[in-house]
């Protein structure tokens, strides 16, 4: 299986299939709409051939840092010779980005070809749901066995699968995953996951339990991060012991020992399952991105060795001073810095907000801010406020984008109301971010250091990264 060919040299051919297959998939119905079952996938998962079992599995669900967490066990898997099928969410680009083989997001003639393979699959699937008087296939739970296919047919020997939305009914549960981790749990999705942090992580721990009966799985071990509420540690904890599975948490069985910054990234010192890695460069910012390295460390731990033994030390550097994660806190432009950052929720924007005092000496800050309607714009501008001059308020390219008069209002409450600027397209955002920050610059004389964050959804990133000619492959 071929690697991606970056953007600007995908050609019209394959870009016309890419496009085909891409529309059919958004035929369905969207993201937002979830249907709470795991039966539809599993059906169509039997017809391929149990696709569903075709490898073992590591599973990551959280509200922040999943993404980030499965890239880095990829990572590390890969630098210890195992060939890893990666399923991840959202796309920032393409939607070939969600699936890798390889550590490269997946080519466009294979993503196609598999789809075209298993497209009279799901629509056999489509037809029994119709006759049932139940809902089609979502895009997720297609894309979900689309990734699964594409692992099988490589084939992969390990598959890292990241939670869509909850756990106990997202798509990617089909599969029993030998080690599940959790990252921070917190509000988000509450239409779907509950309205308090207890009820999100219940749903989430729903990942531990068995779908496919008889399993090839042996019980799973979990992987807990650290989490910012204690109710969900609690539930966390009650859910593993209910199911009697053995589990580590972060700060008790391994953790993150030291962390000091260094150029493009910091130094950390982990405590990992079966021993300590010390030194390790991390070339990524902000102590959440260090313990979401303790998080993978332990996950590969656990998957390889049961926790028992340590990780030859070689790899393990390898991988460290290999990790990416596009879109979250991502420079990509020195003069003046302009940094991305997919935070769409009090959480994530507290998280940086510290990073951004940490790391970034900045002496002046134009935030570009775009949200989605259903967030809360004011858990997000109380701590972007903390680092921010001034904010320029757009809207991504989306019907789910939340008005910009009604995000600007909602910005006037934390910042001065001249401080607030409307710019109806990213572009345009961005291009006036820019010139504030020339003139911040200017004004300041020769010490000044301005800077440009651009946040609040990943695909008003998405669309700046294009924008500054990143829209390369993650």
């Amino acid at each position: 299986m071929s690697a991606q060919e970056p953007e600007a040299e995908l050609n019209p051919q394959h870009a016309d299939e890419l496009a085909r297959v891409y529309a059919a998939l958004l035929a369905r119905a969207g993201e937002t709409l979830v249907e709470l079952r795991l039966d539809a996938t599993r059906r169509a998962c039997e017809l391929l051939g149990d696709i569903h079992t075709a490898a073992p599995a590591i599973t990551v669900t959280g509200t922040n840092g999943k993404t980030s967490t499965a890239r880095m066990v990829d990572t590390l898997l890969t630098a210890h010779d195992l060939r890893v099928g990666r399923f991840t969410s959202p796309h920032l680009t393409r939607v070939t980005e969600r699936i890798s083989v390889d550590g490269a997001e997946v080519a466009v003639p294979d993503f196609v070809r598999v789809y075209d393979e298993i497209a009279p699959f799901l629509e056999l699937v489509d037809a029994q749901l119709a006759a049932e008087e139940r809902a089609p296939l979502t895009f997720f739970e297609a894309l979900t066995v689309l990734a699964l296919a594409v692992f099988a047919d490589a084939p992969v020997d390990v598959m890292v699968l990241e939670v869509g939305m909850g756990g106990e009914w997202d798509s990617t549960n089909v599969v029993d995953a030998q080690v599940c981790g959790f990252t921070a749990v917190g509000l988000d999705h509450q239409g779907f996951l509950g309205d308090t942090v207890e009820e999100i992580a219940r749903t989430k721990a729903g990942i531990l339990d068995r779908s496919v009966d008889p399993t090839p799985a042996p019980e799973p071990y979990a992987v807990i991060a650290a989490q910012p509420d204690d109710a969900a540690e609690r539930v966390l904890a009650a859910e593993v012991e209910r199911r009697g599975v053995t589990a580590w948490a972060e700060g008790q069985g391994f953790g993150v020992l030291e962390r000091t910054l260094a150029v493009d990234g910091q130094l950390v010192s982990i405590r990992g399952l079966g021993g300590d890695y010390p030194e390790l460069f991390l070339p990524l910012h902000g102590e959440h991105q260090a313990h979401n390295a303790a998080v993978a460390l332990a996950l590969v731990e656990a998957f390889l060795t049961g926790g028992e033994r340590p990780l030859s030390p070689e790899p393990v550097t390898d991988a460290f001073a290999a990790m990416s994660s596009p879109g979250r806190l991502e420079v990509l432009k020195a003069e003046p810095t302009i940094l991305v950052d997919g935070a769409h929720n009090p959480a994530a924007a507290t998280v940086l907000a510290e990073t951004m005092a940490e790391a970034f000496d900045l002496t002046d800050t134009t935030l570009v801010l775009g949200m989605f309607a259903d967030k809360d714009p004011h858990g997000v501008l109380e701590q972007v406020s903390r680092f921010a001059d001034r904010v320029v308020i757009t809207q991504a390219l989306s019907d789910r984008a939340m008005d910009p008069e009604v995000l600007a209002a909602a910005a006037r409450e934390w910042f001065d109301p001249e401080d607030v600027l409307i710019a109806p397209t990213v572009k345009d955002a961005l291009m006036r971010a820019i010139d504030l920050a020339d003139t911040a610059e200017a004004a300041s004389g020769e010490q000044a250091r301005a800077g440009i964050v651009v946040t609040g959804s990943l695909l008003t990133v998405a669309e700046a990264r294009v924008l500054l000619h990143r829209g390369d492959a993650a």
